[in-house]
């Protein structure tokens, strides 16, 4: 049942210049539910695209969960922090920072981390070094490129009727990139992931080994990945078993500029968070 919902500006952390947002409801939540923590998808601020996490937030403040979505230092109120860490490291530190305010405010001792893209690397990279969470929502998070990964981009590179005029004037992405990946096809990676495989197999092993839930979605129009099982099939080391639940949003863009597709991602979360707070 929807509850009303309250929201509330706060600052934390080391030097107290994090800047988030608070969602909850406005009776009591029960005391074993999870709360929430929303990342920053690369240098978009708390609100996320088309304001997706704002509404996110909402709606599971309005079935009893505490929400908190905040920004890195550097990013939207943040301020910048200046102590020589690295982005990662720096990252790894606000979002212990972010858990520590929560579980002080009395908000609850098991949280769940959502993040698309970056923000869903990151989670990935801190959920199973911390025992207080139990679930990770990863939007489009880096996942290697498999044999079927690039048969299914390329096809659908080579229906589209500007990509043949592109071929035959020599300026096509897909040309090259088929020149530069083929050999060995499978074992290359893409621009944007620069991370090695077998890092990637680690984090989540490790965040499988740790019993953490996982909810990977992927969205169809995007360069990480185009089919629903290829994250299986690029990490063959780990055995998700039935820790991942896997989501596929055919003609859905990486920021869900459709509404439709925000509604549908926003239910399944719902759903998602509800199963895992049961059992976890």
């Amino acid at each position: 049942m929807s509850q009303r919902i309250s929201e509330q500006a706060v600052l934390f952390g080391s030097w107290t210049s994090l800047v988030g947002i608070v969602t909850k409801a406005v009776s009591p939540a029960s005391a074993n539910r999870p709360a929430i923590v929303i990342l920053n998808t690369g240098i978009i601020h708390r609100v996320g695209h088309h304001r997706m996490f704002v509404t996110m937030s909402r709606a599971l403040g309005a079935v009893g969960y505490t929400v908190l979505r905040f920004d890195f230092s550097g990013i939207g109120d943040s301020s910048p922090r200046y102590d020589g860490l690295s982005l990662v490291d720096a990252c790894m530190a606000e979002i212990r920072e972010a858990l520590d305010w929560l579980e002080r405010d009395g908000a609850a001792s098991r949280m769940i981390l959502i993040g698309l893209c970056s923000g869903a690397d990151h989670a990935v990279l801190y959920g199973h070094t911390d025992p207080r969470i139990v679930g990770l929502v990863l939007m489009d998070p880096s996942i290697p490129p498999t044999l079927r990964y690039y048969v299914h981009y390329i096809g659908r590179r080579l229906r589209r009727l500007r990509s043949w005029f592109n071929v035959l004037s020599g300026r096509s992405h897909t040309l090259r990139m088929l020149m530069r990946h083929m050999l060995p096809i499978a074992q290359r990676y893409p621009l944007q992931n620069r991370v090695p495989r077998q890092t990637i197999e680690r984090h989540y092993r490790n965040s499988v080994d740790s019993g953490i839930e996982i909810l990977a979605i992927f969205t169809e129009e995007t360069t990480r990945q185009t089919y629903r099982e290829q994250m299986i099939e690029a990490l063959p080391n780990v055995s998700f078993g039935d820790r991942l639940t896997l989501e596929f949003f055919p003609g859905s863009d990486h920021t869900f500029a459709l509404e439709s597709d925000r509604s549908r991602l926003i239910q399944l979360i719902l759903q998602w968070v509800s199963a895992v707070s049961k059992t976890a």
